[in-house]
């Protein structure tokens, strides 16, 4: 076992988290009283960042280690919890790839993370094309539905 902790938590408009609408969202990663600015220096010069955090509000007792229908829904296949991106993953992590708008000091501002006010951060990488898939990305047709709204921006 290794200690993790984070490296920054993010502050965020939206204080509850919804499976759709995160478009054109913008959150502050503030780096933890640990590192200074100086650990954002040169990310600036990057277009994208992956962050990856963790789902804190999670409650242990809902964690998922087998197969269930993504998002509950019986229209889409039960599949593992390693074939999903929920929430309810065994480790609690989560993990995306926001574009960044500017650094401020300890914040980075970046638009669409799909975290919550106070969530953990525990690494903050640039995205280099050489990490991206080398190969066409393919997903079933029950992912490409789930993801119709996902980005969509929130409703008024």
């Amino acid at each position: 076992m290794w200690p993790i902790e984070p490296v920054a938590y993010v502050e965020a408009a939206r204080q509850q988290a919804r499976d759709d609408f995160w478009g054109q969202t913008l959150a502050c990663i503030r780096l933890s009283e640990a590192y200074t600015a100086e650990a954002l220096q040169g990310l600036d010069a990057f277009s994208h960042v992956e962050i990856l955090f963790g789902f804190h509000r999670v409650d242990p007792a809902h964690i998922v280690t087998a197969a269930r229908h993504p998002r509950n829904n019986p229209d889409w296949p039960a599949v593992g919890i390693f074939a999903q991106r929920g929430k309810n993953r065994p480790n609690r992590l989560g993990s995306t790839i926001c574009q960044i708008q500017r650094l401020e000091g300890p914040c980075l501002w970046v638009a669409e993370l799909d975290a919550i006010d106070g969530t953990p951060v525990f690494d903050i990488k640039p995205v280099l094309p050489a990490f991206l898939p080398r190969t066409p990305v393919q997903q079933p047709a029950w992912a490409e539905t789930l993801m119709q709204a996902y980005w969509l921006p929130e409703e008024a």
